[in-house]
């Protein structure tokens, strides 16, 4: 009695001393998480003096659900409940205004939108957040371009080209890594830092630290180095800068909270019809992520 009890002693000492916790996600099939997500964007580019500022609003509903589980990956459709798009100029006034629940004959933009709604893709899910696969993408976007009511299959091949660059398989992995990849592949402790890095058109190299942890929430913030290169027919951007994330998740489930990522890059863009010329450019950007059903 005397040895097992100096063991339990020896082995509880121990794990407090090292304290070291391993956060990661804890899904199991039929959990269906509902986020809310709103990003704001303000690209602003200065040419002979003057000063256009475009921005950007995208908001919209995620449904993430568990359809399946691995040793160490978990199989997920994910799905927009809702999404509403926003765009406007300080110089021409209004540019976009999409609501993908509410289909307007006369736009095919909002056909092309409301297509998207409730069409889950399958990502493949690490315990870190890494998203290792994607599939559905391509059948999306196939869906989204045949909304938009187009015949002859040049310009319909020219829409799917457009559309693969935000939701093709690819794209919704790159994209949503932002949201999901934030955990070590090794126990931490409060106060440790760990670094992962994830590329497409914003290219960020990460160094989280666990800021705090109780029984409920693990508090995680996060600094990185990005880098936007962004390159199409009639417009590219070369810029670079840093991004700052504060996340609460949930210590159970391993599932964000609430999430906040801010970013400021600087550089240059060109336009297709300036030729070379180097148009002094700055996009600042705030997302954030909230659970709102679980």
């Amino acid at each position: 009695m005397k040895s097992f009890l100096l063991f339990f002693l020896s082995f509880f000492i121990g794990y407090t001393v090292s304290g070291q916790t391993a956060l990661e996600y804890h899904l199991k099939e039929g959990d269906t998480f509902m986020v809310r997500q709103h990003a704001e964007q303000v690209i602003s580019q200065e040419l002979d003096g003057a000063v256009q500022e475009i921005t950007n609003i995208i908001s919209g509903i995620l449904t993430f659900k568990v359809v399946g589980e691995k040793e160490d990956t978990y199989e997920i459709d994910l799905s927009f409940e809702d999404l509403n798009l926003m765009m406007m100029s300080n110089i021409q006034g209004p540019l976009m205004n999409i609501k993908a629940k509410e289909v307007k004959e006369e736009d095919p933009q909002s056909k092309v939108f409301n297509a998207i709604l409730n069409y889950p893709v399958k990502i493949t899910l690490a315990k870190t957040g890494d998203i290792l696969a994607v599939e559905g993408g391509d059948s999306l976007v196939a869906k989204m371009a045949k909304a938009s009511g187009l015949k002859d299959d040049f310009s319909l091949n020219l829409m799917k080209k457009s559309l693969e660059k935000e939701f093709g398989s690819k794209a919704l992995s790159n994209s949503y890594k932002q949201m999901t990849f934030i955990y070590p592949s090794a126990p931490i402790s409060i106060g440790g830092t760990w670094e992962n890095e994830y590329q497409g058109k914003l290219m960020a190299k990460n160094r989280w630290t666990l800021d705090s942890l109780n029984t409920t929430n693990a508090i995680i913030s996060g600094k990185a180095n990005i880098i936007m290169d962004v390159k199409e027919a009639a417009t590219s951007m070369a810029l670079n800068g840093t991004q700052e994330t504060q996340i609460t998740t949930d210590i159970t489930t391993g599932f964000i909270r609430t999430m906040k990522v801010t970013s400021t890059s600087e550089g240059f863009s060109t336009i297709a019809q300036l030729g070379d010329q180097q148009i002094p450019t700055t996009i600042k950007s705030t997302t954030t992520y909230e659970l709102i059903k679980e």
